[in-house]
């Protein structure tokens, strides 16, 4: 995977591209000014341009509407500090492809990029239940979708209900007292009985069918 990086805060983006080389990610560039950023962009054609939303002198979301311009074919994931609901819209508008958070486990935001790079849209684990309600007020349920759920497991639906509301899988393994990997495994399960590809279309298909955790005493369910 090749990207180009675009932040100005210096000492962050000296981290993050040290980050990402040591997992492997070839960071062709990382710069400070959003319009270097977008001509190298166009030389390079990395396969992932990565852009901070606050910049003084070109946000991230000018950055997008660049790009539309000129039209550049790159698919471009925006890395903020804001969980804001607006934001996060207005970036997948302008068709980011990805809205990851900066305080984000390292893992899991290099798990979101290989993800984005398959082709599917990825957001931090705690805006998924807020793209999934985005997703449900522009695009209302034509169907009753009810029997995709049929066939998960009782585990496999507290799964669900937790990818529901962007839990991140260490989250729902220290509140369901199981480990990372058994979390892993139920996840899995979980896409391939929805026949979707990524959580977030997983999270989009229980909050149109009403699939959401209400406040319950803790109960045990074998793993």
């Amino acid at each position: 995977m090749r990207v180009i990086l675009i932040d100005d805060h210096a000492l962050f983006r000296v981290g993050l591209q040290g980050l990402l080389e040591r997992r492997g990610i070839d960071v062709v560039a990382a710069v400070g000014d959003p319009e270097e950023g977008i001509r190298l962009a166009a030389a390079e054609k990395p396969d992932l341009l990565l852009i901070d939303l606050r910049m003084p002198k070109m946000d991230g979301l000018s950055v997008l509407r660049q790009l539309a311009r000129e039209q550049m074919a790159l698919p471009a994931v925006v890395l903020t500090t804001s969980p804001d609901e607006t934001d996060l819209a207005t970036a997948l508008q302008l068709g980011a492809r990805g809205y990851l958070l900066k305080d984000m486990e390292p893992d899991e935001l290099v798990a979101s990029l290989h993800e984005i790079l398959t082709g599917n849209v990825a957001v931090a684990p705690g805006l998924t239940s807020v793209l999934a309600e985005l997703v449900k007020q522009g695009h209302p349920s034509s169907k009753d979708d009810h029997q995709w759920f049929d066939s998960l497991t009782p585990r496999e639906l507290e799964i669900l209900e937790h990818l529901s509301e962007g839990q991140s899988n260490k989250a729902i393994a220290q509140r369901l007292e199981i480990t990372d990997g058994t979390v892993k495994l139920h996840v899995k399960a979980v896409l391939r009985k929805l026949g979707v590809r990524s959580r977030v279309e997983a999270a989009v298909m229980a909050v149109e069918n009403g699939f959401r955790r209400h406040e319950r005493g803790t109960r045990k369910i074998a793993d």
